[in-house]
């Protein structure tokens, strides 16, 4: 592997003693029910697996007796989920402690990161032209979708001189590194603004109720818009002067209706058009299918429930948009959109119960909609959140927006710096100039 590009397959890497590819814990060697604890060690599924990263966090968990087995996964691996869900990328931190392999996922190691770097061959596997190769060998089986891990030994890799590796991995990992730290921070504004409404409108504090000891936590003159006491109502206690009513009282919701198929396309004609959660991701919805001929549309800023299979699932709408019926919109008739997007967040129980009362299906019907029971707060206290919440949320919005621009900058680059055509330098200079 000297100073050309050359192309080899994981098999003649593999021999050569420098990747090994192995697939994760399954037949035999599969975790038992009585073997997956609350404290153990991570098994990971294809689930665990978003954005480039692992959420070990929330990863079920095995004892070290089915650890012991088949799939054990190490610091630095490249996870490839395929089985199901084929494609899916991760690259593990160095810190991590080993975990497990589920049947759904293949860790990819580089043995010589001499000759095969590492950052780079996790960007390798991300490129169109690896998840080509991944949409060839998908249905070889009749277990479709599914990639068996002799036809991964099959597949090819582009190999350049071990510089060139480094800086693209460098400069593609600069781009995902940035939206990483984005994404985890709206993770914490996110919290923060979910703890601020249950604080306002969840939990009411006895303290917070009496007259004489206001919550020193709100200014003034927020804490004077909070009644002095709680009365009773058919929703438990609830602060004097606010209300029980239903959701019809509060927002204004518009359930979708599908347009016609032949209006849909996806090379960006007319407006978005969201059919259900498929498009939801972390606020708002990944720009997929677009639609020429809308017949029920979305307002930016609306909050959008997807109210069939699954029932509950939140967005917000970045932009105006089409909802299908799998999708509702919502806004609080004072126009407060942030209001609106965390109350929505709050009725999770509720329309959980309607997606485990579907017969076939979740689903949510307009008038159940608005008959759901919700306490009707004064019209000023949900104007003074929306002041308070609006910086979190802004700052929520210019991340996201941020790292849209950046994921697109990342995949405009990588099949041109994956193939040579593009040369390191100027993809460098793209990143500085995107990075302002």
């Amino acid at each position: 592997m000297g100073g050309e590009w050359r192309t080899a397959t994981v098999l003649e890497l593999q021999r050569a003693g420098v990747l090994f590819v192995e697939d994760g814990n399954h037949g035999e060697y599969r975790p038992r029910p009585d073997e997956f604890v609350d404290v153990g060690v991570a098994f990971i599924r294809a689930a665990d697996m978003d954005g480039g990263t692992v959420r070990f966090e929330t990863a079920s968990k095995i004892n070290e007796r089915a650890r012991q087995r088949k799939g054990i996964g190490a610091p630095g691996d490249i996870l490839l989920s395929h089985t199901g869900t084929v494609g899916k990328v991760a690259l593990v931190p160095d810190d991590t402690p080993p975990f497990v392999c589920s049947p759904q996922t293949t860790f990819w190691r580089t043995l010589k990161p001499d000759m095969l770097d590492r950052r780079y061959l996790y960007v390798f596997l991300r490129s169109p032209g690896f998840h080509d190769q991944l949409a060839g060998r998908s249905g070889e089986t009749d277990m479709a979708p599914y990639v068996s891990l002799t036809s991964q030994r099959g597949l090819s890799v582009a190999v350049p001189p071990i510089h060139v590796q480094r800086a693209i991995g460098r400069i593609v990992g600069a781009l995902d590194d940035k939206i990483e730290l984005n994404w985890r921070m709206n993770e914490t504004l996110e919290a923060m603004a979910r703890a601020l409404f249950k604080s306002w409108f969840v939990d009411f504090d006895p303290v917070r109720a009496k007259a004489e000891d206001r919550d020193p936590g709100l200014p003034k003159p927020i804490a004077d818009l909070f009644p002095a006491r709680l009365v009773d109502s058919e929703l438990g206690d609830i602060p004097e002067g606010w209300e029980v009513g239903r959701v019809d009282d509060e927002f204004d919701l518009t359930m979708g209706q599908s347009p016609p198929g032949n209006t849909y396309n996806e090379a960006g004609v007319g407006s978005p058009f969201y059919q259900g959660r498929t498009d939801f991701e972390f606020r708002y919805p990944k720009r997929r299918v677009f639609c020429t001929a809308p017949t029920r549309v979305a307002k930016a800023g609306d909050t959008l429930i997807s109210v069939r299979a699954p029932v509950g699932d939140i967005n917000m709408a970045a932009e105006d948009c089409v909802i299908g019926r799998g999708v509702a919109a919502a806004r609080h008739k004072t126009g407060s959109r942030s209001y609106s997007y965390q109350f929505m967040r709050s009725l999770y129980e509720v329309f959980a119960r309607f997606e485990a009362e579907g017969t076939v299906f979740g689903s949510i019907n307009k008038s159940d909609f608005h008959s759901i029971p919700t306490i009707k707060p004064s019209r000023a206290i949900v104007v003074q959140f929306e002041k308070a919440i609006c910086p979190i949320d802004s700052r929520i919005e210019l991340n996201e927006r941020e790292s849209s621009t950046l994921s697109a900058l990342r995949d405009a680059l990588l099949p041109r710096l994956i193939s040579g055509e593009l040369r390191v330098k100027d993809a460098r200079c793209a990143v500085v100039k995107a990075a302002g």
